[in-house]
């Protein structure tokens, strides 16, 4: 439909001699500079989406629209910021700039593979598209081809109407691409893709028809190339929402997994080598209360993964859900918890799961391992400083010994991923202390 739409347009604004366009020039820097921007951004920002799912596409698409931004900033608009003209080397940099990123983005959806040092693809791939640039830009200086520099009325070099007409064809390459990834996995980054690069084909042809020197004139197609950017910048910015929630739903089911089989799993084993031991023979007696501890105790285990999945997962407050598991977690009487939470004290979204998490570990490790009969949780403000802590009167342990416990790697991790400073306090019968000093806000 937006197709259709598009091609009746184009055909009504030939046929009434309207794609002669205007001679706005600061219209014409504006625009171009909204161009480069916006497509830097969204070089940007798929290349943050590459950096969290590793996809080649990713890659490629950052490439292509850093191309285009960086190339349509630097070709097609610096030089004329000072009231200058467009001359034709500078002119066709900024077309073969298009040329190259529209080629990289044409590629993008053909693309499965993976990277696996994604820091250092995207440095390199950055490396290759400013080297690109620079080739691009001593092209032209060799070449000295002719541009089209009295405006859409005069003659229209053959070069530049081929220029174009490649360019449509390479977005028009892409739209069946990501077209055809949207109807085989329905993601919705292609579809974004697909929509915007519509945009782009007729945006493209519109200049294929009225080439027109692009430091004067302004096209009716200028406002579809701003719009399939606009286009581009939503579609992006939903992508990498998705994107960090994939990454999240994956942590969190690793994190489920360590808990089933610390606790869980663990409780199970030790109930059927009881039931193995009763099949042996053993008295039912002696067995009969193990039986009902393990049966007890990984119920607990059970309600503690449903409980801390819900309370972390952003339906409460923050404070009020800490205390609703740590209310369930003391139930039992085996162990008492005092958390003591500054109410000046403001967490951010991402630090609210990870601060969760780790006192959930702390006092996991507290109940379990350390046979703690007390432990405190606090969260203040010392100064600038917001502070974590949980401490707890168990058996302790030798804080430098090595291999410590996964558990306490995790904490780690956790702290390292919000940026947090983690310390352990902790020595042989006189409990353990852990403390996360969160980044300054």
């Amino acid at each position: 439909m937006l197709a259709t739409l598009l091609g009746l347009g184009t055909v009504l604004l030939l046929v009434n001699g309207r794609l002669d366009g205007y001679a706005l020039p600061n219209a014409r820097i504006s625009l171009d500079t909204a161009v480069a921007v916006v497509a830097s951004i969204v070089a940007i920002l798929t290349a943050i989406r590459f950096l969290v799912e590793g996809r080649g596409m990713d890659l490629l698409l950052a490439a292509g629209f850093l191309a285009i931004g960086v190339g349509t900033f630097v070709f097609g608009v610096a030089p004329v910021l000072s009231g200058g003209e467009l001359g034709s080397i500078e002119g066709w940099a900024a077309i073969g700039a298009s040329l190259f990123g529209a080629a990289l983005i044409a590629v993008a959806p053909f693309v499965t593979l993976r990277a696996s040092r994604r820091r250092r693809a995207l440095v390199a791939t950055v490396a290759l598209v400013a080297v690109s640039l620079f080739g691009i830009w001593l092209d032209a200086r060799f070449l000295r081809l002719d541009l089209d520099v009295a405006g859409p009325n005069s003659g229209r070099p053959p070069s530049v109407v081929v220029a174009y007409g490649l360019l449509t064809v390479l977005s028009l390459v892409a739209v069946i691409g990501f077209g055809l990834r949207y109807r085989r996995h329905g993601r919705d980054l292609d579809s974004w893709l697909t929509l915007a690069l519509t945009l782009v084909v007729f945006a493209d042809l519109h200049y294929v028809l009225a080439p027109a020197r692009s430091s004067d004139y302004v096209l009716q197609s200028d406002l579809l190339r701003i719009l399939a950017f606009g286009v581009l910048l939503v579609g992006v910015w939903r992508a990498i929402g998705q994107a960090e929630f994939g990454r999240a739903v994956a942590e969190e089911r690793a994190r489920v997994a360590r808990d089933i089989h610390d606790g869980l799993a663990q409780y199970l084993f030790a109930l059927s080598t009881q039931v193995s031991m009763l099949e042996s023979g053993a008295e039912l007696e002696q067995i009969l209360p193990r039986l009902k501890f393990a049966i007890t105790a990984a119920q607990q285990e059970a309600q503690f993964a449903v409980l801390a999945l819900s309370s972390a997962a952003g339906s409460a407050p923050f404070d009020a859900a800490l205390k609703r598991y740590v209310d369930f977690l003391v139930a039992d009487g085996a162990l008492y918890v005092e958390v003591q939470i500054d109410p000046g004290v403001m967490l951010a979204p991402d630090e609210e799961i990870e601060v969760f998490r780790i006192v959930q570990e702390g006092l996991a490790n507290a109940r379990r391992h350390a046979d703690a009969r007390h432990a405190e949780v606090s969260i203040v403000q010392r100064g600038d400083r917001r502070i974590v802590r949980v401490s707890d009167n168990g058996s302790g342990f030798e804080s430098d010994e090595p291999g410590a416990g996964q558990g306490l790697r995790n904490m780690r991790s956790r702290a390292a991923s919000i940026e947090g400073v983690f310390s352990l306090l902790s020595s042989p019968g006189k409990g353990t202390a852990i403390e996360v000093v969160l980044r300054p806000t």
